[in-house]
């Protein structure tokens, strides 16, 4: 029943979700339509909104792409190629390498986001490398499916937000927040844990229960999977000597590590984007054998990032018109739509519709920071009347903000890349990941906001 269930997703997922890119102008069609009549504006206005908005993210679309490029121009590098050969031998079959890949892919995740992200598709397409007789698209499927416990855990924007209230945070509130509110509340609170907990338990056994039955299974020539090996030269002439100087690597290695290590004594644990791609950068540096052997990897990496690229400043011009707000009155349509949640909610039922609203806003506003922007005006003061906690109120648009990443391609791309796949090969598998997670999630929110 599970698997025939299953099969049903992935075959509907294949048939009718198109390309990316072009799922990314469908949204903006679905927004732009929706955003007149729901918040008085005319197109002219709507499309102002959009232009406004195309550029928007271009920092966090280079960070991104870095993240891509340089997490896997890291991962070619031959000592790290023998340490995934190494980890991709710990499982021995198709039941394990799945169990396997998601768990790893979690607790990465769980520690930082771009991290998990990498790291969960790189073992993927290690394993798939060493020819052993499992799915490909599940494979990659379960690295991504990771990300959905990434606003629990360490980097969560929402939770390292208001653990330092400033101004700006105040008035992201509505003035709810005048005092920070500590990780023990949120991301060490127990209710955020046991959701970590119930995702860690179920996640990896739901993903290796999809596993496709022998008729059905994709299995991919490990041979298309090799990257370029990028083979040593004898340097002859003085430019390759140059080229081929261990030393130059050694100094960028040496200031990469000089900064972080300040920066790791000054703020602890706390990564961010530019910090993980620093990582990523002074290893992949140190790791391979010379500086031109990092330029050619470098080169290889770059020819995933085509879909981050392209598609990012869509998705900023979606998110431009969901926040653009009717001069006059100042409603947007993301408002509107968190708004419809909060009239029907109640003192119980508030952290439920918290997390269903944050999750449908989520499919149209790819960015924890974006999405919190839009909705903690409306959702912590309307929680706040009802007598719910801010702590639990900023959670639900937190879980809300990773539960809808299952089904939204924008945030597969980096996956995607490294793998060489198009989303409607996971997008099936994700669906079903996207309903189990839905429940868990569902169920804890509700015992919380009835007891």
């Amino acid at each position: 029943m599970f698997k025939r269930f299953t099969n049903a997703c992935v075959n509907l997922i294949q048939k009718y979700l198109p390309d990316p890119f072009i799922f990314c102008i469908i949204l903006t069609v679905i927004v732009f339509v929706l955003a007149m009549p729901l918040t008085h504006q005319g197109p002219i206005g709507i499309i102002n909104h959009w232009g406004n908005g195309v550029w928007s993210l271009l920092s966090f679309a280079m960070q991104m792409a870095l993240v891509l490029v340089l997490g896997n121009a890291m991962a070619t590098s031959p000592p790290m190629q023998k340490l995934l050969k190494k980890m991709a031998s710990i499982p021995k079959n198709a039941f394990q390498s799945i169990v396997f890949v998601t768990l790893v892919a979690l607790v990465a995740c769980w520690i930082n986001w771009g991290f998990g992200l990498i790291v969960g598709a790189i073992l993927a397409k290690e394993i798939a490398k060493q020819g052993k007789k499992v799915d490909y698209r599940l494979l990659i499927a379960s690295a991504y499916s990771g990300f959905i416990i990434w606003h629990g855990g360490f980097s969560g924007s929402i939770p390292l937000a208001i653990a330092n209230v400033t101004e700006t945070v105040t008035a992201q509130t509505g003035g709810v927040l005048l005092e920070s509110i500590p990780s023990s509340q949120t991301i060490f609170s127990p209710f955020n844990l046991i959701i970590c907990i119930l995702l860690l338990i179920f996640m990896p056994l739901v993903n290796a229960w999809m596993h496709p039955d022998e008729k059905n299974i994709v299995v991919i020539d490990p041979k298309l999977l090799i990257d370029d090996d990028n083979k040593e030269i004898i340097p002859s002439t003085p430019a390759e000597k140059l080229e081929n100087n261990r030393w130059l690597s050694w100094i960028v290695v040496g200031f990469g590590v000089v900064w972080l290590v300040g920066y790791f004594i000054r703020k602890g644990f706390a990564l961010d984007l530019n910090v993980v791609n620093l990582i990523f950068l002074t290893l992949g540096v140190a790791l391979h054998k010379s500086p031109i052997q990092y330029v050619k990897a470098i080169g290889e990496a770059v020819k995933g990032s085509a879909g981050i690229l392209l598609q990012f400043p869509f998705y900023a011009g979606i998110m431009g018109i969901m926040v653009g707000s009717n001069p006059e009155t100042g409603v947007n349509l993301a408002g509107v739509i968190s708004h419809g949640f909060v009239t029907i909610s109640n003192e119980y039922t508030f952290p439920l519709f918290s997390f269903f609203s944050a999750g449908i806003v989520n499919f149209f506003i790819p960015s924890g920071g974006g999405q919190w922007a839009v909705q903690g005006p409306i959702m912590m003061p309307a929680g706040a009347e009802l007598g719910i906690s801010p702590a639990l109120t900023a959670m639900s648009i937190a879980w809300g903000d990773a539960w809808t990443n299952m089904i939204q391609p924008f945030w597969a791309l980096p996956a995607l890349g490294i793998a060489k796949l198009g989303a409607r090969d996971i997008m099936g598998f994700c669906v079903v990941d996207l309903l189990v997670s839905g429940i868990i999630i569902c169920l804890v929110f509700l015992l919380v906001g009835l007891f």
